[in-house]
């Protein structure tokens, strides 16, 4: 059973087991901070701007950053990486400390901005290491399991963070999430296996500006590989839906029980997509059609949730877009992980996330822009079609790569 096999490496593979627990709590630490923050902020403040703002930075400077930090991720010693960016990251915790009212929030926007930088050097990192902390048969696995952390965390971390930030206030909640850092840091610093190939005697790191050359050469002479590097863009283009999430649910009477729930349920889809298409990864012809199928199913699930009359439909719907964009972000990063060498798998993975991320801020900043002005089953639909139709013409553009080279990883 697939499920049972991914399972075996987490209990087989002590440095595996390690890795994953070290990226649950990063992906667990950015919930159980904004959650409270979000909360504490419009309290000092009396104005809804600083969340925006805050939100903003993290997604806007992680996307700034990528294309530098995957550089990074190849140049040196990704274990340091790892231990580094998360002890930044306490240091960016502890510093929200200090917002305690309106003239100090915009601190929260240097802390937040500090950790999105810690996440853009964590995140090239621990992806690129993944191939060399397990055996090649068991990479697939690894990625379905793997790729459950965020939506695993998504579920824990905001459910946590909110109700850990009522009982006790969120300052308490900032001093958890610095020692889970500071935990993450060290789980890493016990792993065992190398987190990248040696490079050959006499061969010096490249440098920041070669080593960004080289990768889009190589970008540009792998059509496959470019396929894959956009196929996360799809759902991103989506996020918008996000903006409504709060809006939907007082239409349908949940009130602010119902918006927790459909932000719930969007991790929950994400945690279930890679273990429910978890077999995909295993068959080198379904993984083109697979991704698309991905994209399309995500789409289609908003354009449904836009028509849907009743409140537990939606909530199924939006459990079917993410269960599916859960699966299309494990499913091009096992094919990336395979494909891609290690000397460039960080600066590749660095594209990847930029991709992804800046597509969300566009699809956020353009729900944002209209949330005022159009119908909220408007925006959903929109960000439905939109991803729906990339979906379509990234298969019809990508149709020959997938049928000119098999991958390299996986059996049939």
């Amino acid at each position: 059973m697939y499920v049972a096999t991914a399972f075996s490496v987490v209990t087989r593979n002590r440095d595996f087991r390690r890795l994953f627990a070290a990226e649950l709590v990063v992906f667990g630490a950015d919930w159980f901070v904004m959650v409270p923050l979000l909360v504490l902020l419009p309290e000092l403040t009396g104005s809804g701007i600083w969340g925006g703002l805050v939100l903003a930075a993290d997604t806007g400077i992680n996307a700034l950053l990528l294309p530098y930090t995957g550089t990074i991720a190849d140049r040196f010693d990704r274990r340091k990486i790892l231990i580094v960016a998360n002890l930044a990251a306490v240091l960016a915790v502890l510093l929200l400390f200090a917002v305690r009212s309106a003239a100090t929030a915009p601190l929260a926007l240097v802390a937040i901005g500090a950790m999105a930088v810690a996440k853009a050097f964590y995140s090239p990192a621990a992806s690129a290491a993944l191939p060399n902390v397990v055996d090649p048969d068991d990479l697939a696995a690894a990625n379905t399991v793997a790729g459950s952390a965020w939506g695993t965390m998504t579920i824990v971390g905001a459910s946590l963070g909110g109700v850990v930030g009522a009982a006790f206030g969120p300052y308490a909640c900032f001093g958890i999430t610095a020692v889970l850092l500071i935990l993450g840091a060290a789980l890493t610093f016990t792993i065992r296996r190398p987190l990248q190939a040696g490079r050959e005697a006499g061969t010096p790191a490249p440098r920041t500006r070669h080593a960004l050359r080289e990768s889009l050469g190589y970008l540009r002479q792998n059509p496959r590989i470019r396929a894959l590097v956009t196929v996360k863009m799809a759902a991103g283009l989506g996020n918008g839906v996000l903006t409504v999430f709060p809006l939907i649910a007082g239409l349908h009477g949940a009130g602010v029980l119902g918006a927790g729930l459909l932000f719930a349920v969007r991790g929950a889809g994400a945690l279930a997509g890679p273990f429910v298409l978890g077999p995909v990864l295993r068959r080198r012809s379904w993984l083109f059609p697979g991704l698309a199928l991905s994209m399309a199913l995500y789409g289609i699930g908003y354009l449904g949730v836009a028509a849907a009359p009743w409140f537990p439909l939606v909530v199924a719907l939006v459990f079917v877009a993410h269960l599916a964009g859960g699966a299309n972000w494990v499913l091009s990063n096992y094919a990336l992980q395979g494909e891609v060498p290690d000397r460039l798998r960080g600066r590749v993975f660095s594209t990847d996330l930029m991709l992804a991320t800046l597509a969300i801020a566009i699809s956020q900043l353009g729900a944002t822009a209209v949330v005022d002005f159009v119908d909220e089953w408007v925006i959903l639909a929109g960000c439905g079609a939109v991803t729906l139709l990339y979906a379509i013409g990234w298969r019809f553009a990508t149709r020959n790569v997938a049928r000119a080279q098999p991958s390299a990883v996986g059996a049939d």
